[in-house]
């Protein structure tokens, strides 16, 4: 039964990390920008969801604010400081460390360098096969799911998303056929970083917020997104899932650190056998 709940933790934490990798292979699918600040997005979107408890004492108002700061973030970002870098992976790369770097030394300024925890904002629990489960977890796996079916409905079901999947297809034909391709990477980087941000709210009251806690979710990240296919947003969804479900399993008989290495294992034998990912032709 611990196995079940393992691997129930591994799903649930796999949604949350479809979040955030999704918003990574949008990025690098529209943009060609390997952004290695990512991670630093989920993380400032965690310590803001701290500070408005801390002074609102409301956590789900951070599910409204965070993003709305998030958009406000990134336009001028990409505008700005990123533009010159699209479509260079490796320039990107090096543009994106410096700025991850500049993120984490004024998180450390202002926030400290003692993590610091978020209460349960749902401590309701929930009885399953006779043992309780943590509901704000299930929560979670909700609003993942519910903030997932959005932005296919918007990717695929909207004309300004298709448009978008046109940009990763083959941008210098969309950008030939009269489409706006300005306004789409600026829309795009906005919604990468807002997905980035929901996923730090949403692990803030599980993990504990840090200021370089981003660094190991841009790590894991990378790795579902080279996994299930580089700009694959359906690789990128099922990979997450897959992997955090199998390393929750692991974490039974495994220490953490054991199973990020057999992660690392796994990544390296796929990739001898599709280099291109599980789910790129």
């Amino acid at each position: 039964m611990d196995g079940f709940f393992l691997f129930l933790n591994g799903l649930i934490w796999g949604l949350i990390i479809a979040l955030i990798a999704l918003g990574l292979t949008l990025i690098f699918g529209v943009m060609g920008i390997v952004n290695m600040a990512h991670g630093d997005f989920y993380m400032i979107g965690a310590v803001i969801s701290y500070y408005i408890v801390s002074y609102l004492n409301n956590f789900w108002l951070s599910l409204i604010i965070v993003p709305l700061l998030a958009i406000l973030l990134a336009a001028p970002l990409e505008r700005f400081v990123l533009r010159p870098y699209e479509g260079f992976p490796s320039s990107s790369m090096i543009a994106t460390v410096g700025i991850s770097f500049i993120i984490q030394q004024l998180a450390l300024a202002v926030y400290g360098g003692i993590p610091k925890k978020i209460v349960n904002p749902f401590p309701l629990d929930i009885s399953m096969f006779g043992i309780y489960y943590p509901g704000y977890r299930m929560l979670v796996a909700l609003i993942s799911i519910v903030t997932l079916l959005f932005l296919w409905l918007f990717l695929y079901k909207t004309s300004f998303g298709i448009l978008i999947r046109a940009s990763m297809q083959d941008r210098e034909m969309a950008n030939a056929m009269g489409i706006n391709v300005n306004r789409v990477l600026i829309s795009t980087f906005a919604i990468g970083v807002v997905l980035a941000t929901i996923g730090g709210v949403l692990a803030a009251p599980i993990t504990q917020v840090f200021y370089l806690m981003g660094n190991d979710i841009v790590l894991l990240s990378f790795i579902v997104v080279v996994i299930g296919g580089l700009g694959s947003l359906k690789g990128t969804f099922i990979t997450a899932l897959a992997l955090c479900a199998i390393e929750g399993v692991m974490a039974s008989f495994l220490s953490p650190t054991q199973a990020r290495v057999l992660t690392f294992l796994l990544m390296i034998v796929i990739l001898m056998f599709k280099p291109s990912g599980i789910f790129k032709d």
